[in-house]
């Protein structure tokens, strides 16, 4: 295969890791094959040796088969994979071959990034990451081909396609407002502000140099126009929203677990788990979201426990939070090929409602073992679900999700959300 681009190494230094064999990624997650997968996987005829077929359809893909569990039906007790350990490396589906690496393609290079679903990641362990762009380009090279294609640069909003130099402004100062030193929540209602912002505003004739100094005067002026514009507790309408937004983020329909319903059924399940959500509040219990997260804890519960400020773990969680941001920016996976082809204010304002949903998962998980305040552990499993899914389920491209960040865009909505979660 002609690798026609260039892979950039992820920038964000320190980042580090390596597979320590915990087995995380084989247990509750949902691997979709491709057809080079699946008749490797057939060759390998694994149907009398397991006693049932090891690939399942659902939807129209077709998927690894998963136990009642959730895990992988070829995670072994040892927490290996059995195709690895019969086959080798490069027998798994290339997904799980892949993974966390993540290659987001523009018009000039395929910028590498990882995913923060991988505990070896959130935990910083392992190799310098930037070293590894050579073992990402292998498995690429083996069935990824479209990762190292040029693709469209990403537009600055819908309609208006971005000028050389404007993304790479936009992502600098982010970064630099992410790494200031102010509290968590101060720096996630920046973004938010930044995102409502540039959502209304007219860009069509803000080009090349006037759009960078529109850029420089909104982020300089963040310092002194946040104090003067305080925000609001978020309506029942807002917070409506970011629970529609954390069930978005967090869903992970199971073919076998949920005995493989049709499209029709799998779907108006989908609704009315996406309609507990959106209504829940008081005493009604939060609905269960997967593994290790607690189905006893009330929204209540959730609204009531502190953010990590009050946590003991404040000082790790921050370098968690500013460590998984930074990375998912320069990782390209907030706009363009890394985000369903989204516009970078799209993309902007979508990653600030993830963000919250993180901060709000924190609590649900911290709520789950009776805990005053989030810790560490409790905002690395949030990181975790969140990442998961961010690039992946098709409905946070979707309509849905647009409208959803459409009406957070008013009213201060966003800002509402978002940094109360901190």
């Amino acid at each position: 295969m002609k690798i026609s681009l260039p892979v950039l190494p992820l920038a964000t230094p320190r980042q580090r890791y390596s597979c320590h064999g915990c087995g995380n990624c084989c247990r509750d997650f949902t691997v979709q094959l491709r057809a080079a997968d699946a008749r490797r996987i057939r060759d390998q005829a694994w149907d009398s040796r397991l006693g049932v077929n090891p690939i399942v359809a659902f939807r129209g893909r077709e998927y690894l088969r998963q136990r009642t569990d959730g895990s992988c039906v070829f995670l072994l007790d040892d927490g290996r994979c059995r195709v690895h350990a019969e086959y080798g490396f490069e027998s798994k589906p290339i997904a799980c071959q892949m993974f966390p690496y993540m290659l987001a393609p523009s018009e000039a290079s395929s910028q590498m990034g990882v995913s923060f679903a991988c505990q070896s990641v959130i935990e910083n362990k392992g190799k310098a990451l930037n070293e590894q762009v050579s073992d990402a380009l292998k498995i690429v090279m083996r069935g990824l081909p479209e990762t190292v294609q040029p693709r469209p640069r990403a537009a600055i909003g819908r309609g208006r396609l971005a000028e050389r130099g404007e993304l790479d402004y936009l992502r600098g100062r982010i970064i630099t407002w992410i790494l200031r030193e102010s509290p968590m929540s101060h720096r996630v209602d920046g973004l938010a502000w930044i995102a409502q912002s540039l959502s209304t505003a007219r860009l069509t004739n803000v080009r090349g140099e006037r759009f960078k100094e529109l850029v420089k005067i909104l982020f300089d002026a963040l310092g002194d126009e946040l104090p003067l514009h305080p925000i609001a507790p978020p309506s029942l309408r807002q917070v409506a929203m970011l629970q529609g937004a954390v069930f978005a983020r967090t869903e992970d329909p199971k073919p076998v677990a949920q005995g493989a319903p049709g499209r029709f059924m799998s779907t108006l399940s989908q609704l009315r788990r996406s309609r507990l959500w959106r209504k829940g509040r008081g005493a009604t219990l939060v609905p269960a979201i997967g593994l290790g997260w607690s189905s006893s804890v009330t929204f209540d519960a959730v609204s009531t426990l502190p953010g990590i400020h009050a946590s003991p773990d404040s000082p790790l969680c921050d370098e968690l939070l500013s460590r998984w941001m930074r990375a998912s920016i320069e990782g390209g996976r907030i706009w363009g090929s890394g985000y369903y082809g989204w516009s970078a204010i799209d993309g902007l304002t979508a990653f600030v409602l993830s963000i919250a949903t993180v901060g709000w998962l924190s609590k649900l998980h911290a709520a789950g073992s009776s805990a005053p305040s989030p810790s560490l552990s409790d905002l690395q499993a949030a990181i975790g679900r969140i990442d998961r899914t961010s690039g992946r389920a098709i409905w946070l491209g979707g309509w849905s999700e647009r409208m959803r960040l459409a009406y957070l865009a008013r009213d201060d909505g966003l800002r509402r959300v978002a940094s109360v979660q901190f």
